[in-house]
């Protein structure tokens, strides 16, 4: 039971390709039909599936009806991130002291 629990993805993983696909079919949308009518060839959306491709993303998203941040919670969350820099005084003034010695 435990191996069926630790399986399932947490709510943070982008959806899986087949998952997108499903939800265009339901919206009445194929990916070859979205990608004529946004005026590239038949299937320049099918790489937005693979890897980052932020106007296909959000053509995509555009049509399903949602932020494209919410089917592609990873990739954005990579695209929006902002590294923090933190001195660690504790090292700095152990590094001074060894000078200092």
């Amino acid at each position: 039971m435990d191996a069926l629990n630790n399986s399932k993805k947490t709510a943070q993983a982008d959806w899986h390709r087949a998952d997108i696909v499903a939800a265009l079919h339901k919206k009445g949308w194929s990916l070859r039909q979205l990608s004529v009518q946004n005026g590239f060839a038949e299937r320049t959306l099918n790489g937005a599936l693979e890897r980052p491709y932020l106007k296909a993303e959000k053509i995509i998203a555009q049509a399903i009806g949602l932020a494209p941040e919410s089917i592609w919670p990873e990739r954005y969350a990579k695209r929006n991130f902002t590294p923090v820099l933190t001195l660690n005084t504790f090292q700095s003034s152990q590094s001074l002291q060894c000078v200092a010695a």
